[in-house]
């Protein structure tokens, strides 16, 4: 038995190594269209590689992915986040959990990582066709698939796993829509907000502040957690997640909106209109340059001062009500012009490929081409950042190389 797993990132690769621990008499290979595999992995997480999140309870896990929950839940059952801790830890690789329940290897070094699965593919006999660019797949009448390579040679295998990634160019799928499947447009997710006319807030750049809740005007779309000054604008865990939850929301409006910010940790106006009275009380002769009503870091609040144009020598006891009032809105509700994105890192994650309909998740099969698996972010799957898009090309990748058993 043949199989051709076409990918040779996170997913490719685990989607490999379970084909050949299910199916030892298989004869696998994965085929790589560039010079390197596991690339994404390399640069993941900062270079530490966040291989899976400690988040527990299945229930709350699924909650991370803001398409392709429903159908995770059944490939979780066969694989999940404790098979993924034990199954590292079982070839030598300790993981561990941060505070913020991302999970990273011990050695804070993705090469960990990427070691571990190339040893194993190695010790399994596993062939890696590398610079080997599949330029068609074709079904045949008698059983399997055609793979034609460059033009130049043709070969056939029994069957074949598509872990090719995400693209972020609807083109990237029409060897798959040939196929007869149905593609959902590719649109990006996890990005950055891009604030270029705001040079001030910029010069804050590396600023982090640990909980701001982030609204998308004129939308639903709201979101708690830290954020990050950056040289383009806003970043951290309260953008990115907005960036995926609304991916197809704000790529209609081309990027263009307005995100008003609450750096409050989520207090409403009477909560803080009386931090604000308590502070100009109880130090009155203080400037308010050095007498902050909430907890948030100097630079910011040196920077709010001068956006509603206080001068910042001037003591509670002289700030007027109508000061007070522009204050207190400027920390509930300040609003900034976002004009494109950028994006997170070297971590490209889109929205977007084949769609789950056309995908059995308790095998990862094709429903349209019996014998045809995917796995990874090819399919319409994708996760905020904290591990769960690595999660994600972990099972998949687990269940398609079971090849429906």
């Amino acid at each position: 038995m043949k199989v051709a797993v076409i990918g040779g990132g996170a997913a490719g690769f685990f989607a490999a190594i379970s084909c050949k621990a299910h199916h030892p008499d298989a004869s696998v290979t994965i085929i790589e269209k560039s010079t390197k595999t596991l690339a994404k992995v390399k640069v993941s997480g900062g270079g530490r590689c966040n291989v899976t999140n400690a988040c527990e309870q299945q229930a709350d896990f699924l909650r991370h992915y803001p398409r392709g929950q429903k159908q995770l839940k059944k490939t979780f059952n066969y694989f999940n986040r404790q098979d993924t801790i034990n199954w590292f830890e079982g070839k030598g690789v300790q993981l561990k959990a941060e505070a913020d329940g991302r999970m990273f290897p011990i050695t804070d070094d993705s090469q960990t990582i990427i070691d571990c699965l190339r040893k194993e593919v190695e010790i399994l006999g596993i062939s890696i066709l590398m610079k080997s660019s599949i330029s068609e797949l074709m079904p045949q009448s008698h059983g399997g698939f055609k793979l034609s390579f460059d033009s130049t040679r043709e070969e056939h295998f029994d069957f074949v796993i598509i872990a090719t990634g995400g693209s972020p160019k609807s083109t990237g799928y029409d060897w798959l829509r040939q196929l007869g499947h149905k593609i959902v447009e590719p649109v990006p997710s996890l990005f950055t907000f891009n604030i270029p006319e705001e040079k001030k807030l910029k010069a804050l750049m590396g600023l982090a502040v640990p909980n701001v809740v982030v609204k998308i005007q004129g939308t639903k779309m709201v979101q708690e957690g830290p954020v990050l000054v950056t040289h383009w604008g806003l970043s951290g865990p309260a953008v990115l997640k907005l960036s995926a939850w609304g991916a197809r929301q704000l790529f209609d409006m081309n990027y263009n909106f307005k995100a008003q910010v609450n750096w409050t940790s989520g207090m409403n106006e009477e909560e803080l209109r009386k931090q604000v009275l308590s502070v100009s009380e109880r130090e009155s002769k203080k400037k308010i340059l050095n007498a902050k009503p909430i907890d948030i870091p100097n630079r910011l609040w040196d920077y709010l001062l001068e956006r509603v144009d206080l001068d910042k020598g001037t003591i509670w006891a002289e700030v007027k009500k109508k000061d007070k009032n522009r204050l207190i809105n400027i920390l509930l509700n300040d609003e900034y012009t976002v004009e494109g994105k950028t994006t997170f890192k070297e971590e490209f994650v889109t929205c977007g490929g084949v769609d789950l309909s056309e995908v059995d998740f308790n095998t990862m099969q094709s429903r349209k081409l019996p014998g045809l698996f995917f796995a990874g972010e090819v399919l319409d799957i994708d996760g905020i950042t904290g591990g769960f898009n690595f999660q994600a090309a972990w099972s998949t990748g687990f269940v398609a190389g079971k090849l429906g058993q």
